[in-house]
């Protein structure tokens, strides 16, 4: 039945999804090369917003806790699990303090209103999962960019999205290189649960009425740990608040 009734629902959705990222892929191209990267920024967590709030069309609802977790004034390096393109929008908006910037997929740089430009032009970086050698200087060049501007990396070790909400082992080389690249960080795990549910029954129709929670963990000093036990302390505190 919640499928059945989630088409005519869906449609309404994702036509204001569609329509806030056409119409902010101008106002980020603007505010970026006419008022510089604080304006960009701003522009890309109001688009953001805007998606997070066309999701209560289909009845969602978000509990963020754990805010006072996240450090200021240092880099940070957020990890967690990952279910949806609604865990990076919840991200973006909710942890915008931080100037969050992302390891994406190559893929998502092309042809995507707003998202791609901002993935180009924003301080993310776009690595080929097919070219492990690429996303080495890619990662580390992230590294680099949050050690020296005071920002935010945000990273999904499980390598792909999870369908079921049930963990995958984390891959370990792209924390390795930003605890080695941002050594004055901190790292923020994030226990993200239920954010799958929207897309349960795939792209369409959406799934209706799904409560999110995102969970910030205490933060982890980078420079205070060997790198196996901050690896093993991360995913441990990601997993453990994970309900599935």
């Amino acid at each position: 039945m919640e499928r059945i009734i989630s088409y005519p629902i869906t449609l309404i959705y994702y036509l204001v999804f569609g329509l806030l990222l056409v119409i902010f892929h101008p106002i980020q191209y603007i505010c970026l090369n006419v008022f510089g990267y604080q304006a960009h920024k701003k522009s890309v967590d109001y688009l953001n917003f805007g998606l997070l709030s066309a999701t209560r069309i289909l009845g969602t609802r978000y509990t963020v806790e754990g805010l006072e977790n996240v450090p200021k004034g240092v880099p940070v390096i957020f990890v967690a699990n990952h279910q949806s393109m609604y865990d990076i929008i919840t991200i973006i908006w909710y942890f915008r303090k931080a100037h969050p910037k992302f390891v994406s997929k190559k893929e998502l740089g092309k042809r995507i209103p707003s998202v791609s430009f901002n993935l180009r032009h924003g301080g993310s970086v776009l690595i080929d999962r097919k070219d492990p050698k690429q996303a080495i200087p890619a990662i580390q060049k992230l590294g680099k960019y949050i050690e020296a501007n005071n920002r935010a990396a945000v990273i999904f070790p499980e390598g792909t999205r999870s369908k079921t909400g049930v963990p995958k082992p984390f891959q370990q080389t792209g924390l390795k290189i930003l605890f080695k690249t941002a050594p004055s960080a901190y790292v923020v795990p994030i226990s993200i649960n239920n954010s799958w549910t929207i897309v349960k029954f795939g792209f369409f129709p959406a799934g209706l009425g799904n409560r999110l929670t995102f969970t910030a963990h205490k933060a982890l000093k980078v420079s205070d740990f060997e790198v196996d036990d901050l690896l093993a302390k991360t995913e441990a505190a990601v997993v453990s608040a994970l309900k599935y």
